[in-house]
């Protein structure tokens, strides 16, 4: 198998959670919306967004479900399988409605326009974010407040989810640190290598340089 990745959020979130599996899978870089690209991976996602897994005669498209299949094959429960599933995918489902949804809005416009010279930033859509951010900090921080992780007693593809956004924040600038067990939990995410470099080894060029405002 073979991943198609980015250093962008969602194949950052592939690329860790391949990493943190150890699945045995080739990594490559890949740019489907660079000139002349398009038709090259159309086949293998009609949408022309990474991250991508491609096998003998097949393709797989979309974080979550490249996070099932390498987490299957590698037989990890990183992606639950018992009783912690449906807790797990409360947790993906809600990350992706709520906290990693606000988390998007803030960076979109703080990062994601400003890296690719998309437009100014709305500042009307960034309060948004962060009145949303705060709404949905409000209902993760008790949560966080009794145990280390979302789903049973270890790290799960519910926490890498819900964090999709977080390696981003030197540019969104969410504040994380009003919300201490929202922090700490973050901080024991970076503790994890394949979560903290997913990109080491890896052929990986640097997102363009965020261009601030004047």
């Amino acid at each position: 198998m073979k991943l198609l990745f980015s250093r962008n959020p969602n194949p950052r979130l592939a690329v860790a959670t391949a990493r943190y599996v150890k699945a045995e899978i080739a990594f490559e870089f890949a740019s489907p919306m660079a000139p002349g690209q398009a038709e090259r991976y159309r086949a293998l996602n009609p949408n022309l967004t990474l991250p991508i897994l491609v096998g003998s005669g097949w393709s797989l498209w979309e974080a979550d479900a490249i996070a099932c299949r390498v987490s299957r094959v590698t037989h990890s429960d990183f992606w639950r399988t018992g009783d912690d599933e449906p807790d797990m995918i409360r947790w993906i489902s809600w990350a992706k409605e709520r906290f990693a949804f606000a988390c998007d809005m803030v960076h979109f416009e703080r990062g994601t326009k400003q890296r690719y010279g998309i437009g100014p930033i709305d500042q009307a859509v960034v309060e948004d974010g962060l009145r949303q951010f705060h709404a949905a900090a409000a209902v993760l921080e008790p949560e966080l407040s009794g145990r280390a992780w979302l789903a049973g007693n270890s790290v799960s593809y519910a926490d890498f989810r819900m964090a999709t956004f977080l390696p981003f924040n030197d540019v969104a600038g969410l504040p994380l640190d009003d919300y201490p067990s929202i922090h700490r939990w973050y901080r024991r995410l970076e503790a994890i290598d394949a979560w903290r470099d997913p990109f080491q080894g890896l052929h990986a060029p640097q997102l363009p340089p965020v261009k601030i405002e004047a």
